[in-house]
């Protein structure tokens, strides 16, 4: 006997991200513990009263986007550092990763996590520092809450002052830090949390250090995750202490394949391109962050060599939906253009079932069909910029927001409601968040001041 079904979400419209089916105009969905049990576009014969329905009626419902690089800490810098012009780790007079304090870290952590649930995603991968605190804080919100803390062997005290000075100790340390968050957190089987090994940046990593970083990928069969080529500096710095561009050092250790996941990728030579591409990288397109600093990523350039997109939101804001917005502009820009090439459906894969590619999780995760976890997005399409309802995916990508969100459901389990969270108090969390960052930004200012003295 079939067992009755949790949870059924009734007469929906349904975006599935999935090539043989990829919308049902009314659809019902039948979740079984953590899995998709039925997809289908018309009504079961019958509902156990033990069945808990949500009606469906005037909403849209997706797989949980995917956000493939995030530093949710990294609120704590929220409308400044879109206009630096450059990363938080190289500018002076705003606080640092070495600046945070655990407590800190869990308050601004939990903020990041909260925010992209709200938004609809349903995995966040994330690096940034104190990680074993950061990744239990996300997970408590209801996401899956994947990431590393930043691996690096430069000393990151001194980097924004514009000295790069590395120190083989720290190397040992932030991969050892890495190899024990494998053991407590890398969990393949529930995949509430996971570990994506971060090497912050080629600038601030030697290439033994990178070889090292290789190893430990090559023996724990995990992905990778880093900056590549988000400034005209690191380009610089690679070149005058390698030899080569960032993209030819991470081939030249060995981190140049399918399991990487690039992000930003703006300053790219042909060969750059063309490597990438080869390898079958996953791009990781920060197209808000990047355009707001001026610049854009070759995307177009990097999927026709090969390459694979995955959209992410970096530091900037955590909405998946604007994102795709964001990144169908680009496109359209290197094109001039709207072409075949850069349509709606191309963003949407990006944000779903090509972020659960790029982790190696789309067996299980990023788009919705039977047997795969319960990981939904419900959209409430029932506002006056949602309407007329002509061309949902169309409608989805240039007008709605990560705020249209009603319901979301993780592992099967009802994780936002009504917009709300079910499992954390949304003003306790603001709240901390709040006095994390105001403590920061004033040893920040104090410590700016005493420099300048």
């Amino acid at each position: 006997m079939q067992p009755r079904p949790d949870l059924l979400i009734a007469g929906a419209t349904i975006l599935t991200a999935e090539a043989e089916r990829p919308k049902i105009d009314k659809g019902w969905i039948e979740i079984t513990g953590n899995r998709i049990t039925s997809i289908e576009d018309r009504p079961p014969p019958t509902i156990a009263p033990t069945t808990r329905v949500i009606c469906g009626e005037g909403k849209v419902v997706t797989p949980g986007f995917v956000n493939v690089h995030t530093h949710a800490v990294l609120s704590m810098l929220r409308g400044v550092a879109e206009d630096m012009g450059f990363a938080p780790a190289y500018t002076l007079g705003v606080p640092h990763g070495h600046d945070v304090l655990p407590e800190e870290a869990h308050a601004l952590a939990q903020l990041g996590g909260l925010e992209a649930l709200l938004f609809g995603s349903t995995l966040i991968n994330d690096s940034f520092t104190h990680q074993d605190i950061a990744l239990a804080a996300m997970r408590d919100t209801g996401i899956r809450a994947w990431g590393c803390g930043r691996i690096h062997d430069v000393d990151f005290s001194r980097v924004h002052l514009g000295e790069w000075n590395y120190d083989r100790q720290i190397g040992t340390s932030t991969l050892g830090l890495a190899a024990d968050l494998i053991d407590r957190f890398h969990d393949p089987v529930g995949l509430r949390t996971g570990v994506v090994l971060a090497p912050h940046a080629p600038d601030t990593c030697s290439a033994d250090l990178l070889r090292e970083v290789r190893a430990l990928r090559d023996a724990s069969g995990l992905c990778i995750n880093t900056h590549v080529s988000q400034s005209r500096l690191e380009v610089k710095l690679i070149r005058e202490r390698d030899g080569m561009s960032p993209v030819e050092l991470l081939d030249e250790v060995g981190l140049l394949d399918h399991r990487l996941i690039a992000a930003h990728c703006i300053h790219l030579s042909p060969s750059d391109i063309a490597r990438l591409g080869a390898a079958r990288a996953n791009i990781a397109h920060i197209a808000k962050g990047n355009q707001t600093h001026g610049h854009t990523a070759p995307t177009h350039a990097l999927l026709g060599a090969g390459a694979r997109l995955t959209l992410c939101t970096d530091n900037m804001h955590a909405d998946m939906v604007e994102l795709m917005r964001w990144a169908l502009a680009t496109g359209r820009l290197q094109q001039q253009g709207i072409t075949p090439d850069w349509q709606p459906a191309k963003v949407f894969e990006a944000a779903t079932i090509n972020g659960a590619r790029a982790l190696g999780l789309d067996s299980d995760l990023g788009s919705l069909a039977v047997s795969k976890r319960a990981d939904l997005v419900i959209l409430d399409f029932r506002r006056p910029h949602l309407r007329p309802l002509t061309n949902v995916l169309g409608t989805l990508v240039h007008t709605a927001q990560g705020r249209d969100v009603d319901t979301v459901i993780v592992d099967g389990r009802v994780v936002v409601e009504g917009g709300e969270p079910v499992l954390v108090d949304r003003m306790a969390v603001i709240e901390r968040a709040e006095a994390a960052a105001r403590a920061l930004w004033a040893r920040a200012h104090a410590e700016s001041a005493a420099s300048s003295q």
